[in-house]
């Protein structure tokens, strides 16, 4: 993160936030709530002896093309962690139906340019991925919206529907996203070998221009999105450009409770390396 550029921030709501922001900026935003699902309290695990919400905020620091990190938050647990290490939060309200609600309230009132959205799970996230992203918006000013994709390699993922497929065009813009098997092969079976590759796991990593995003927040579901339940369509559906760049592979995300331990092995394994 640029030092030069650095966002000067102060733990409080978000209209309440004092920020000298340069032009162009850029604010990634980390949404994060205590009440997950599968893995209640999954910010605050620790047994690597630093929060997982902080290692993920500690990623995020190392992208160069981004000004300011900041955890949006709706519990007190929450922000007293991100405080002991030193981290950006504000509170939020707690009834947002989705992360991306969360982060529009936090970015609401303040004049950053663009916004990225970090989802709190991602402990091994390549911070060279991030500013990908953000190049693809500062590139093209066009598009409000990029997000990111892999090449699928394997049958299995492209039948599974969690496991959601992006169809491109030429110029790298989004045509649909689906959990369906797309592009649909009529004849034969899909080839995973081609080169670029046609079959394409989309990685829910995404930014947005501010003004974008309090639109897109402000406008119903649309009918596909309540489909597919994928609200990257709803973006389609308001006929915006998105830019997908493409990575090499996923990172390791912590939805289950095997999911961290598989995390707490690696990173065990990469601190004894680093350390021998």
């Amino acid at each position: 993160m640029s030092q030069s550029h650095r966002l000067s921030l102060i733990h409080c709501s978000p209209s309440e936030a004092n920020m000298e922001v340069p032009p162009m900026s850029v604010v990634i935003v980390i949404p994060a709530r205590y009440a997950s699902s599968r893995l209640p309290g999954k910010p605050l695990l620790n047994e690597t002896g630093k929060y997982l919400i902080q290692h993920v905020y500690e990623r995020a620091s190392q992208c160069r093309r981004a000004d300011a990190v900041l955890v949006a938050t709706d519990d007190e647990r929450i922000v007293e962690a991100v405080r002991s290490f030193g981290g950006h939060v504000v509170m939020t309200r707690a009834d947002h139906p989705s992360g991306t609600d969360r982060i529009a309230e936090a970015v609401r009132d303040l004049p950053c340019e663009l916004v990225v959205n970090l989802q709190g799970d991602e402990p091994l996230l390549d911070p060279a991925a991030v500013d990908q992203l953000i190049e693809l918006l500062q590139r093209d000013p066009s598009a409000q919206m990029a997000t990111l994709a892999t090449p699928l390699h394997s049958e299995e993922h492209y039948r599974n529907p969690n496991c959601v497929k992006v169809v491109v065009d030429a110029h790298n813009r989004a045509l649909y996203f689906s959990r369906s098997p797309i592009p649909f092969v009529r004849d034969g079976y899909p080839d995973f070998t081609t080169r670029p590759a046609q079959f394409l796991q989309h990685v829910g990593l995404y930014a947005y221009r501010r003004e974008f995003l309090l639109r897109f927040t402000a406008t119903p579901p649309s009918p596909l999105e309540l489909l597919e339940k994928l609200e990257q369509l709803r973006a389609l559906s308001l006929s915006v450009s998105i830019q997908v760049g493409r990575i090499d592979q996923p990172t390791l995300g912590v939805d289950t409770f095997d999911d961290y331990q598989r995390f707490v092995a690696i990173y065990r394994q990469m601190s004894a390396r680093s350390a021998a």
